[in-house]
């Protein structure tokens, strides 16, 4: 274990700035990082890929007096597939997810929101579990996790427990997880859909969306919409699960479903924020059709995998 008393100066954006000092702790195992947790509680702040968290402390817009980085503990990286489920340790890379061909068999969901991350560095260092526990609204694992309905596992040295997505995400940049709690593991149900289609707008490739789409539908065996999931992003203060859009398009024949409609059903009864980058309004009316243009890229996904 290594503990030692780092300041990091960091340049941003032609300043120099510099984090406060912390006690910097490098655990090379899960139970040493849980024990750590432990003793010091709020005063500790765990590093994953630093791709959020770096840029935060180097500002000063919040400091701990300790940070515990788990890059040293390999045994939380892993993408496996056993009984129906599909786990996927906290500490996998997105660029890891990005390329995983069983991850793309088994979450294309989760495939295709990775390309949409940053840029190829940032998912080189960035990590699932980072994404999730860091809970920006503008970001797209949390989404594609409340979409598909995704379980997080939290552990302690009280023990573990699972948490459901939607349950998980609690407000704007904030979970359910405890100060004592380290994220480690998503599991994802093992039920590819048909089809599947992630939508933003960004300013920039690569920058959080003001608005974004998660989108997985499946079809009948008459090529009716059996299920369809839609995770919002960058609308409200947590992803959003439009219940509504579902329950609209369930049933429907996937030729006869109307995008434009679904959308407008997705937004129904979301209260959608504004900030310095656009109004509430905007966002909403921005939101409705990218969620209609999702689902029907989605449907014609399902379909043309139907018709080879």
């Amino acid at each position: 274990m290594y503990n030692t008393v780092l300041s990091h100066a960091v340049a941003m954006e032609g300043q120099l700035v510099k984090a406060a000092p912390f006690s910097y702790h490098a655990p090379e195992t899960l139970d040493e990082s849980l024990a750590l947790l432990a003793e010091f509680g709020d005063e500790a702040k765990v590093l994953a890929g630093g791709q959020s968290l770096v840029p935060v402390l180097a500002l000063r817009l919040s400091r701990f007096e300790h940070l515990i980085d788990l890059n040293r503990i390999p045994a939380l990286r892993y993408v496996t597939g056993t009984d129906g489920v599909t786990r996927v340790g906290a500490m996998t890379t997105q660029a890891a997810i990005g390329g995983s061909e069983e991850v793309r068999r088994r979450v294309p969901l989760l495939a295709d929101a990775t390309a949409y991350i940053g840029h190829f560095q940032i998912r080189n260092r960035g990590t699932i579990g980072g994404s999730l526990s860091h809970a920006d609204p503008g970001a797209e694992y949390p989404a594609v996790a409340v979409a598909l309905d995704a379980d997080i596992v939290l552990a302690s040295v009280r023990g573990t427990r699972t948490v459901g997505a939607t349950e998980f995400f609690t407000g704007s940049f904030t979970t359910a997880a405890g100060p004592d709690e380290v994220l480690t593991e998503v599991r994802f149900a093992h039920r590819p859909p048909d089809g599947c289609a992630v939508v933003e707008l960004a300013r920039r490739h690569g920058d959080f969306a003001i608005a974004g789409v998660a989108c997985a539908v499946e079809l009948d065996s008459a090529e009716r919409v059996q299920s369809l999931r839609l995770g919002l992003f960058g609308v409200a203060p947590v992803p959003v699960r439009a219940a509504g859009a579902e329950q609209v398009a369930r049933g429907t024949p996937a030729g006869e479903l109307d995008p434009v409609a679904v959308g407008h059903a997705a937004l129904a009864g979301v209260s959608c924020v504004s900030d310095v980058h656009a109004d509430a309004g905007y966002r909403e009316r921005v939101a409705a059709h990218l969620a209609g243009q999702a689902v029907a890229r989605a449907v014609r996904e399902a379909r043309e995998a139907r018709h080879g």
